[in-house]
């Protein structure tokens, strides 16, 4: 077994953290890239250093076997990954640790603990891979609980069976990405299915809160994949039925897809797969203006052509992301196929490009080394490892996202930007300080578009920082993406699955109520 541990307060593994030196060595650099004045770095408040509340129960004898009470396991299980919980993990701030961390290896251990559980008033946090963003994973549950502890599905890990004749496959719950694809792999197949946190999030998670994956149409949401799901709840198994469809009333497995930690804990799941594509094309194509690779976008994404990656960058982001040079926006465009080649997709797509005032790259559909998308790729599946480096350097960079049909992305494009800039003035102060907000990298999902925003500014503190100019090297892995321009990142979402009422799957408020906190991924 592996010794290497996950860092208790940010993202991937502790000897993937840069030095002090390291870190310190960069803040001019990277200072310049943004126009930020670089002041003191900070450095992370060690695991040694952590005074955590002390646990207010232990492990029953029936359990210890499989539970953790020590101060990494406790540490890295109380926090998720969004911004705030980065920066409060990086100080120290754990205000809200389990008591204990129960880690089952099978169905029969996860029944047991819920038992237990149900029986000493104790809250049940359901743990993936720790990337939720909105809370999810922090046993924050109140005074009306003998304590809270969080079950990590880690062990329930494995590809179980494969159907290659429907192309499906049975797949534990707490499978994480890279893994989970390795294992398909073997059988020449994949999921293809990349939220940005897909290093470290699992299928359990991507289910329970609706994960959507990093492709720009088609199967963009992970219910697009799922045949059946089966979960454990304080009253029992529960199991939907595996069909390719149906139109027979309430979809069961919708029900927990995006349940988000309220009617029991995904175990397992049978998904759609499918051969890792053969065929694939890829461009990267420059917009004098913003708005005019939003018309493109539009043009593209109503076209019938279904792009596999199709973002948009404004030139703010182009240039953070060492793929432009901020004079111009970027479309980030790329098509696959397992079937059938894709040139004639991309020739159509570059068309399209030509007519809204796009420029076009110099090679067309093959390498992408020219064009920004090599670039962009690299500094996207860097980005959380980034985000840890900001944070030391005062660093405020968060990903927001939203929704909003064609007609009205104009005014709620400038709107957000606006408030962005504004909110970043108030909070963060004026001038070099603040920075810059540049919301936007727009993936498409047609029909409407789904803006992403990313403003870095600088904190209000006794020193600031900026970001990296190039992001810093992924861990190594065994998986193969299966696209150039569809690559996973190392956040989008994660695990939440949690049981309330006396039967498998009871409505909201059924029974007496046992509150069975959002797991996150």
């Amino acid at each position: 077994m592996s010794s290497r541990r996950r860092k208790h307060w940010g993202w991937g593994f502790e000897d993937q953290q840069p030095t002090p030196v390291q870190v310190r060595a960069s803040a001019a650099e990277l200072g310049a890239h943004l126009g930020i004045k670089v002041g003191e770095v900070e450095d992370p408040v060690s695991l040694e250093a952590l005074q955590l509340a002390p646990p207010r129960l232990l492990p029953p004898p029936s359990l210890v076997d499989i539970c953790s009470e020590d101060t990494h396991a406790r540490a890295s299980h109380a926090l998720g990954k969004s911004y705030v919980d980065v920066m409060r993990g990086f100080r120290g701030q754990f205000h809200h640790p389990p008591d204990f961390v129960a880690q089952p290896r099978d169905e029969g251990d996860l029944e047991r603990v819920l038992e237990w559980c149900s029986a000493e008033a104790v809250a049940a946090v359901p743990f993936g891979g720790g990337t939720s963003v909105v809370g999810g994973v922090t046993p924050d549950v109140g005074s009306s609980f003998n304590g809270a502890i969080s079950i990590d599905l880690g062990e329930l890990d494995r590809v179980l069976e494969v159907d290659p004749v429907s192309r499906s496959a049975r797949i534990q719950g707490g499978a994480l990405g890279p893994p989970l694809e390795s294992q398909l792999g073997a059988h020449g197949l994949t999921l293809r299915h990349f939220p940005q946190s897909f290093e470290y999030s699992t299928l359990g998670g991507w289910i329970a809160t609706r994960a959507a994956g990093h492709f720009a149409t088609v199967w963009t949401h992970i219910e697009d994949l799922v045949e059946s799901v089966r979960a454990i709840t304080p009253s029992g198994a529960w199991e939907s039925r595996r069909l390719p469809g149906s139109g027979a009333g309430v979809s069961p497995d919708r029900m927990l897809a995006g349940s988000e930690g309220t009617l029991g804990v995904i175990t397992e799941a049978w998904v759609r797969v499918q051969p890792r594509p053969s065929h694939r094309a890829s461009a990267g194509v420059r917009f004098t203006s913003f708005e005019a690779g939003v018309d493109c976008v539009r043009a593209l994404s109503q076209s019938g052509l279904h792009p596999a990656n199709c973002r948009l960058l404004d030139p703010g982001e182009a240039a953070l992301t060492l793929a432009g040079d901020g004079s111009h926006a970027l479309l980030v465009l790329g098509f696959e196929s397992t079937d059938h080649p894709v040139d004639s997709s991309m020739a159509r797509a570059l068309e399209l490009c030509r007519e809204h005032g796009g420029i076009l790259p110099s090679s067309k559909g093959g390498s992408d080394s020219g064009d920004g998308v090599s670039s962009w790729r690299e500094a996207f599946l860097g980005a959380p490892y980034m985000r840890d480096l900001m944070i030391a350097m005062g660093v405020l960079a968060e990903t927001f996202e939203t929704a909003i049909t064609w007609e009205r992305f104009g005014a709620f494009h400038e709107g957000v930007k606006a408030a962005t800039e504004q909110a970043v003035r108030e909070h963060c102060g004026e001038g070099g300080e603040s920075s810059v907000a540049s919301p936007t990298s727009t993936p498409t999902a047609p029909p409407p578009t789904s803006p992403c925003s990313l403003p870095p500014a600088a904190e209000r503190r006794s020193s600031s920082g900026g970001p990296s100019s190039r992001p810093p090297p992924r861990p190594s892995s065994s998986w193969e993406a299966p696209s150039p321009t569809t690559m996973p990142s190392g956040a989008i979402t994660g695990p939440g699955m949690t049981a309330s009422g006396p039967s498998p799957l009871p409505p909201p408020c059924a029974g007496r109520r046992r509150r069975w906190t959002p797991l996150a991924s």
